[in-house]
């Protein structure tokens, strides 16, 4: 029996070698994400930035500094969990992925979902909510863990924050973002909770 680490390594391989939109001729790398297979938690951003596209990894410039920063405030290492993106390759002048971009890259990110198998998704911004939670507005939602039914992958908890990049230059989202991050571990310990 293949190890889900190996599912996904061999997934993010493959994905390194799509093609299928404009994106990646102008971009550096594809980033398939980033991880253990065995996370209770997957959270998703928007799409590579400059850093990330040049590194191979998500989240590792500002906003990935703020993020591990909260990750500590909630005893969690990288390590512990899995990121990645909506749209897989950085879009140019890190301008918003496009609703088809995002399509493109559904399936690599649906096989990853299917492959880690999470507790819990946490989306990170607008558009990695709008995947999911296509409804809502973000200044509604953040802060609330929801259940959905997402066609090819069942029912689901979902979490929704605001992007860390978009803290960074608003102290009042900063302070927003750092109390809903710190609601995870209850959210988290309802899950397990409710399974027994």
């Amino acid at each position: 029996m293949i190890s889900k680490q190996n599912q996904l390594s061999k997934l993010n391989e493959l994905m390194k070698n799509c093609s299928q939109c404009s994106l990646r001729s102008g971009c550096t790398q594809v980033v398939p994400g980033a991880g253990s297979a065995d996370a209770k938690i997957l959270f998703i951003g928007e799409a590579p930035g400059k850093k990330e596209d040049e590194i191979g990894m998500p989240f590792v410039g500002a906003a990935g500094k703020f993020l591990d920063e909260m990750l500590g405030i909630i005893n969690l290492k990288r390590e512990e969990i899995y990121i990645a993106n909506v749209c897989k390759c950085r879009p140019p002048q890190n301008r918003d992925p496009l609703p088809e971009e995002i399509a493109i890259c559904w399936p690599w990110l649906l096989a990853q979902i299917k492959t880690i198998q999470p507790k819990l998704i946490v989306t990170l911004g607008k558009h990695s909510m709008e995947r999911f939670l296509p409804c809502f507005r973000i200044s509604e939602v953040h802060g609330k863990a929801m259940r959905r039914e997402i066609e090819g992958m069942g029912k689901q908890i979902f979490y929704t924050l605001y992007h860390p990049a978009a803290a960074l230059y608003n102290g009042s989202m900063r302070e927003t973002l750092i109390k809903d991050f710190k609601r995870i571990p209850k959210i988290i310990a309802k899950i397990k909770t409710e399974e027994k």
